[in-house]
């Protein structure tokens, strides 16, 4: 049996995580979840899967799942904010830690764990975008698996199975092209928050989808994949999928590509992680083929979209400037969430903190958490008043 903790479990990868071990609960054992602020939504995990460990990463909601606590008879360890993630992350019993948690904060976690020898099922993107260059050389150290979640990594993982990492020609990422696909830029000066979180293909949290409208999420995806894949980034290229059926693919050098295809369902590339490298039994509705619409391609708009464009960019300028560009976009999509920027102004703050800050080259991680604070704060004081 596969113990499990699961960073993030009340999120979108967190619960679908969930529903994938209810299908097989023979084979794996929750030892640890987390939450950040959704008290009740953890408790009724913790009572269906009775783990060992909850942590709350928000003050009043650890207090208060706390509190519900106090009088009863439990052997459940409740800890608080990143120091409780760094336990479930590192916990000697626990063979796989599932990273799901948004944003910045799932680096130290994951570290953590990767220092302690578990394997990785890879759902923060920002841990690599981030701290790719760190992350890949401890996960080497300690021979330690980082296997991706993500739709389209999980399809590149798939497809390179049984190949030789010399034969690849290019990595080619799927993309669904968001709400705005087809747009201009004059289309796209007063869209509404609630018409950016209407994504056409896939249900997700907000940030990712907002991310997703800006095409800034295959901007990361791509980052992510250099340091996933080993390949530059001349090799990973963005193809616009709307039908979402082609998760990704690979291109050899004799001219073959393999793809992966299935329904849009997280559920599959979470179920392959974590049983890897065995296949369960379906936990996703299979494609009929007889009835599957036709499957077309585009070449993304990256002027229109240019958070894609500067994702490449800063990938390739490397050292820090990657986590710059993030925590700009962390930033700013927290703005247009607010309704306190538009739309657009999200790539126009990308670029402005990637020409206002300097990357370094030779890093650690007390760097990057320098960096989150500097540029989040330098967004925040500019442009959300």
């Amino acid at each position: 049996m596969k113990k499990i903790s699961i960073l993030g479990t009340t999120g979108s990868i967190g619960t679908q995580t969930l529903d994938v071990l209810r299908k097989d609960r023979e084979n794996f054992q929750l030892i640890g979840v987390s939450a950040n602020s959704n008290a009740e939504k953890l408790l009724h995990i913790v009572e269906e899967f009775k783990p060992s460990y909850a942590v709350l990463t928000e003050k009043k909601a650890y207090l208060k799942f706390k509190e519900y606590f106090s009088n009863k008879s439990t052997n459940l360890k409740i800890l608080f904010g990143t120091e409780g993630l760094n336990t479930i992350a590192s916990l000697p019993e626990i063979d796989m830690v599932v990273t799901s948690v948004m944003g910045m904060c799932g680096l130290i976690p994951t570290i953590k764990a990767i220092e302690s020898g578990k394997n990785i099922a890879l759902a923060n993107k920002e841990t690599l975008v981030v701290g790719g260059e760190l992350v890949t050389k401890l996960a080497e150290k300690n021979n330690v698996s980082l296997i991706p979640v993500d739709s389209e990594h999980g399809a590149i993982f798939q497809c390179l199975q049984g190949n030789k990492h010399s034969d690849v020609e290019n990595l080619l990422i799927t993309a669904s092209g968001g709400p705005f696909r087809g747009k201009s830029r004059k289309q796209l000066l007063n869209v509404t928050v609630e018409q950016a979180l209407k994504h056409p293909s896939w249900h997700m949290g907000r940030k990712i989808t907002i991310d997703s409208a800006t095409l800034m999420n295959k901007g990361l995806e791509v980052i992510e994949a250099h340091w996933l894949f080993n390949l530059p980034y001349e090799k990973i290229r963005v193809v616009v999928h709307p039908q979402s059926i082609i998760h990704s693919m690979v291109e050899y050098k004799d001219g073959s590509v393999m793809a992966q295809l299935a329904s849009t369902d997280m559920r599959l590339p979470i179920q392959y992680a974590l049983n890897y490298p065995k296949r369960g039994e379906a936990v996703v509705n299979r494609l009929d083929f007889y009835n599957l619409q036709n499957l077309s391609f585009e070449k993304p708009d990256i002027d229109t979209f240019k958070p894609l464009k500067l994702a490449y960019e800063a990938g390739k300028i490397g050292g820090t400037m990657p986590a710059i560009l993030n925590c700009a976009n962390e930033e700013a999509v927290e703005l247009f969430l607010s309704n306190k920027i538009k739309f657009l102004d999200i790539s126009y703050i990308l670029e402005e903190c990637m020409n206002k800050f300097s990357p370094r080259n030779n890093f650690q991680l007390e760097d990057l958490l320098h960096i989150e604070i500097k540029v989040k704060e330098y967004v925040k004081t500019k442009f959300g008043k």
